[in-house]
Formats: structure tokens, C-alpha cells, sequence
């Protein structure tokens, strides 16, 4: 061989070298985030990656997502969804209730699922028992429904009058559990509770003025997508009304409202980003209990209530979590 090749030939195989060292590194994870509400309305999203990050993983270092939003129109999920599962994405979380949930299960059978979601995963089979889901899904439940139930104790409580309590529910999310358990409060209560549908943010004034004429004592906000991803602009124009509210926990300190109750929206995402770093770092999904909220938090503010001129009984005052000065 003349030396001329030789040179070229090393100097070829040194060149390929870091090619094929560049070959064999492990590909950095994709995520698949499905959410029906749109990107400025999710105020959980850094909750989720506070998560991950406890984990190790961080977005951008070590770690790409992929943003699928329905901007509020659920039929859009199912495409959405198969997109991801065509972008070969690691996993997917199913970040808003129940039809992203059944979006991403339609989609893959295989691909890991965490999901975020207000009901009973078993009761809807999406799982084979909290303790051992069993497939390829689990995630956080928090179940709405008898967290409604106890919204509307609380506004019963604050406002003990005849006057009935009106309910904002989104009829295209879980909303049969949620009437469901209203009309059983107000069976218990000995109370008359009043549905009002809202399908999207362009419907909270006509809602409000509809609860308004209905001569309501006040009216509770469900933790479903449209209500907390709009908390501040439904809190603004509940405030305009001057109607007492009880919100989701994650309305209260962001938008001042009167009242909240429930588990941690925030803390459910955040848990949510721990399971999602536990599947990429090899858990499986079968293997990971669906996990549930252990502390529920009363929350009272009391300049929105001299706003309204409402006084909080003792009772709710001693048993309140959190006073906001």
C-alpha cells in the first residue's frame, strides 16, 4: 500500500470514529404532553416538570417534550394523541381528565400513561385496581365528585339561609358523577342545588347572570379543566357579581377568591412529574400504584368576604387550613 492511501485510509477512520461514538449514545427521552385546555391555560405545567426535575430530569438538558394542546375542543384529542404515538414519544401524560385519558389508551396500548384525572380510574376501567393498575396506565385521581359534595356543605354552612346553591359544571367533562353527587347534597342538605352548564370561558357571564336571577346564596366552582385553567378570569367576573364562591384549591391564593377546597391541583402535577421520571428511569406502569390525595385543605380569605360583606362563623374559621389576611 502507498503511503498516500495509508494516511488516507487512518485519517477516514479516525474521522468515523466519534460518528459512530455519537451513534451509540442512548437517544434523550421524548414526553408526550396531551392536554385539552390550551398553552396559556395550564398552571400546573411547571409543577409537572418541578416534578421530573426531582427525578433528574430536566427539559432541554436531558429530556424533550412534545406539546399536544386541544385548545378546549375534546374531539381534537384523538388525533392528537396518534400523532404522539407517531412521534414515538417515551411516554404520554394525559394532563386533563378523563377524554385525554381515554384519547392517549385509545392510541397506544403499549406506550407508558400517566395521568391527572378528577374520578375513579378503576370504576371507569381504565385500570385493573389502584394497588396494581396492570397495563400501561396510571397517575393521580382525585375524585371530583365528593369533593363537590363538600363544597357545597361548606357554602350551606357559610350561607344558612332557604336560598338555593348553584353548581358550575363543564357538561363536556365528568359531568354525569358531578350532577350526580350535587343532586345527592342536596338531598342531604335539605337544600335545592342548581346546575348551571359552562362548555367554555365565553359562556362564565352568561352563567353568572343566570345564577343571579335564580336568586342564588352562592355558588361552587368544580376543579374540572375550563374552571381551573380560567380561575382568574372566572374569579373576576364572579367578583363583578358579587356572588360568594367556593373554588378548586388552585384558584384561591392566585385569584382571591372567597372559599377553596379540595386536595393540591399543583401537588397532583408535581406528583404526576415523579411517576413520569420513575417510568423513564425504568419503572413500569403495572407497577406504580395509582395514587390518591391524603390531605384536603380548607381555605378562607377574608378580604374577599368583607368585599361581599360576609362574616365566616367561628366553626369555619377554626377548621380552615389556611386564613388569607
Amino acid at each position: 500500500m502507498r503511503r498516500r492511501e495509508f494516511i488516507t485510509l487512518v485519517g477516514g477512520a479516525v474521522a468515523a470514529r466519534p460518528l459512530t461514538a455519537r451513534a451509540q449514545e442512548p437517544a434523550m427521552p421524548v414526553i408526550g404532553w396531551l392536554s385539552i385546555v390550551s398553552p396559556d391555560a395550564s398552571p400546573a405545567l411547571p409543577f409537572f416538570r418541578r416534578g421530573l426535575a426531582e427525578l433528574g430530569y430536566v427539559e432541554g438538558r436531558n429530556l424533550a417534550v412534545e406539546y399536544r394542546w386541544g385548545e378546549f375542543h375534546p374531539e381534537r384529542l384523538s388525533a392528537l394523541a396518534a400523532d404522539l404515538v407517531q412521534a414515538r414519544v417515551s411516554l404520554i401524560v394525559a394532563a386533563s381528565g378523563v377524554p385525554a385519558v381515554l384519547a392517549a389508551k385509545a392510541a397506544s396500548s403499549t406506550i407508558p400513561i400517566v395521568f391527572v384525572m378528577p374520578t375513579d380510574p378503576v370504576q371507569l376501567g381504565l385500570v385493573d385496581s389502584l394497588n396494581r393498575p396492570g397495563g400501561n396506565l396510571t397517575g393521580i385521581a382525585a375524585l371530583n365528585a365528593p369533593v363537590l359534595t363538600k363544597q357545597i356543605e361548606l357554602m350551606a354552612e357559610l350561607m344558612p339561609n332557604s336560598a338555593p346553591i348553584a353548581a358550575f359544571v363543564d357538561p363536556a367533562v365528568e359531568a354525569t358523577d358531578l350532577e350526580t353527587s350535587a343532586r345527592i347534597a342536596a338531598q342531604t342538605l335539605g337544600r335545592q342545588v342548581i346546575v348551571i352548564h359552562a362548555a367554555s370561558d365565553r359562556d362564565f357571564e352568561t352563567a353568572l347572570v343566570a345564577a343571579k336571577q335564580k336568586e342564588v346564596a352562592g355558588l361552587v366552582v368544580t376543579a374540572q379543566p375550563l374552571f381551573v385553567s380560567r380561575h382568574q378570569q372566572l374569579a373576576a367576573i364572579v367578583a363583578h357579581h358579587a356572588v360568594p364562591a367556593v373554588y378548586p384549591p388552585a384558584d384561591l391564593a392566585a385569584s382571591g377568591g372567597l372559599m377553596s377546597y379540595g386536595p393540591s391541583i399543583f401537588d397532583m402535577f408535581r406528583r404526576a412529574g415523579n411517576y413520569a421520571g420513575k417510568i423513564l428511569a425504568g419503572a413500569k406502569p403495572a407497577d406504580l400504584p395509582v395514587e390518591l390525595p391524603t390531605k384536603f385543605e380548607v381555605k378562607l380569605n377574608l378580604k374577599a368576604a368583607r368585599a361581599l360583606g360576609i362574616t365566616f362563623p367561628p366553626a369555619l374559621l377554626g377548621r380552615a387550613d389556611e386564613v388569607i389576611e
